[in-house]
This record gives C-alpha cells, sequence and structure tokens, in this order.
C-alpha cells in the first residue's frame, strides 16, 4: 500500500477506512470492530478516520473499547477524528440547535473526550469538521496550535473548508494545517472544477475523499450507464473501478471508504490493481457529468 507523508510527524496510508457507520453494525462487539481494523492493516490500510459526532457521539467509544481489548494494533494504525459539530445527541443531548463551535474551549475539551473515548494518548491528526461562520480564526488557530504544542495532537487539518476558510484559519496558525477532508467522487466532481482540488494540489496538500461512492447513490438506476462502463473497468467491481477513478487524479486523493460488511473490507484495496488511463478517466467522467467535455 502506497503511503503518503502529511509532514515529518505523519504519513498515512493511501486508502483511509471510516468509520462513520461503525455504530449502525448491528454486531459493535470490540471483537468485531478489532476484526475490522486487523483486515484493513491485512491490506496496508492503516489509517482510520473518526469524528466525535459518528454514531450520534457513540462511535469512538466503541472503537476505544476495541483498542482496549487489542492494544497491540494502537501502534499498527493512525487515528484521525474531529471536532465542531453540535447536535442535541449522546453527551450533547441538551443541545436545542444544530450548530458549529470552533472556540478555544470546545475544540480542547473536545480533544480531551477523544482521547478519552479511544483510549489513547494522542490524536494523529485533528481535523475541524465543518466550517464555523462564527470562527474567531485567531482563537481558533491558537487553539489548534497549543493541542499540537501538548502532545496530544500531532498534526490538524480541516474538513469541507474552501480555500479562503483555509487561508484564513491558517493565517492564524504556527502549525501548518496538512489535509482537506471533502467530497469528491465521480457523480459528485465539482471539486475538480471549482478550485478546491486546484488549491490544494498547488500547495502540495493531500485532498481526503469523504463518500467517494456518493453515500451508495452511484448505484441507483438513474446511473445505470455509469455503472455499466464503472463495473467493465473494475472488472465485474463498480465501486473499485470508482475508487481507481478518483486515485488516478494528480492531487493525489486519498479515499475515506466506509462500510461494515467484513468482506467488503477485505477488499478495499481491489482498486489499486486495476488499469485506469486518461481515456478510461474522460470516459467515466463524461458519462458520470451526462456530456463529454468541450
Amino acid at each position: 500500500m502506497e503511503r503518503i507523508s502529511l509532514n515529518k510527524n505523519l504519513s498515512i496510508s493511501r486508502i483511509i477506512y471510516g468509520m462513520w457507520r461503525l455504530g449502525d453494525d448491528p454486531n459493535t462487539q470490540p471483537g468485531h470492530v478489532q476484526s475490522k481494523i486487523e483486515a484493513c492493516i491485512e491490506q496496508g490500510i492503516t489509517t482510520i478516520d473518526q469524528a466525535d459526532i459518528y454514531g450520534g457521539y457513540l462511535a469512538e467509544e466503541l472503537f476505544g473499547a476495541a483498542l482496549s481489548s487489542s492494544p497491540k494494533l494502537r501502534d499498527q494504525i493512525e487515528i484521525i477524528t474531529k471536532c465542531d459539530i453540535l447536535v442535541g445527541a449522546g453527551r450533547y443531548a441538551h443541545v436545542k440547535v444544530k450548530h458549529y463551535d470552533t472556540s478555544a474551549a470546545h475544540i480542547k475539551a473536545s480533544v480531551d473526550h477523544s482521547l478519552q473515548l479511544m483510549n489513547i494518548d494522542h490524536i494523529d491528526l485533528l481535523l475541524i469538521h465543518r466550517p464555523d461562520p462564527l470562527m474567531d480564526h485567531n482563537e481558533t488557530g491558537m487553539a489548534l496550535d497549543d493541542v499540537v504544542a501538548s502532545g496530544k495532537v500531532l498534526s490538524v487539518g480541516v474538513s469541507n473548508f474552501k480555500p479562503h476558510d483555509w487561508t484564513l484559519l491558517q493565517s492564524a496558525m504556527k502549525s501548518s494545517l496538512v489535509t482537506n477532508q471533502i467530497e469528491v467522487s465521480v457523480t459528485e466532481n465539482s471539486a475538480l472544477t471549482n478550485g478546491d482540488l486546484a488549491f490544494l494540489q498547488e500547495r502540495g496538500k493531500v485532498p481526503m475523499a469523504w463518500s467517494p461512492l456518493a453515500g451508495g447513490t452511484l448505484f441507483s438506476e438513474k446511473n445505470s450507464e455509469l455503472l455499466k462502463i464503472l463495473t467493465e473497468v473494475g472488472e465485474g467491481d463498480a465501486a473499485a473501478a470508482a475508487v481507481a477513478w478518483l486515485m488516478f487524479h494528480p492531487a493525489n486523493i486519498a479515499p475515506v471508504m466506509g462500510t461494515n460488511s467484513l468482506d467488503r473490507i477485505k477488499n478495499l484495496s481491489r482498486c489499486l490493481k486495476l488499469e485506469m488511463n486518461r481515456e478510461i478517466w474522460f470516459d467515466i467522467y463524461a458519462t458520470a457529468n451526462g456530456h463529454e467535455v468541450p
């Protein structure tokens, strides 16, 4: 498995395993979660993506229980988590209105909660989950610098930020933001042309792609023509072809793959074995968009 260096402190696997659906699995026992992690590691997928809000603020705890039952796993993986979304669930059941909080107090409290729930002593990569229209970039930037300086977090980045959100926050920081996790897929491909990917590519920053299979809508009837091409390219596996299409882009996109099926987890790296070239890539792109390029 190819690895990508984000900075001198952190490298990640090219494919990331996302745990946003961890709490949806009927089996959330530590041993079963451990089996998922081990299936990833066997393929060289060592980077695990979490967020405090996943599973109604329960996913980190489920993950932590698996790490506690098998402590050796911690040294074999890199852990990403996110903060700043508050919604009325779990420990924030008292919250009446969904909102964002990028205050220093909330960021630092979130880091401590995540460390406790996952039973770890540091977070490899902390992301601000959503742009906050009330963000005080000086306060937020200082808070991120502080959690890095404390050793509780090795590296920091953002998620769903536009270029102007990135530059505003970065302007108030000593630490360098290392990534932006954005939505990119064959069918949700606006990031290829709206400047989001170009911004990161110009700066040598690695984009992470959430929902690389468009949340499953890729497989709907309306995409039948696209699925036919993807299935052919993927030698029967349309999902693998869709991920290979993303990874062919020169921005070095790292897809965040989420599934609770052990069989699918064991085949997440199959996309690396598929042939992809410029003509195949544009055929998929044009079909997804419903027209050839100008």
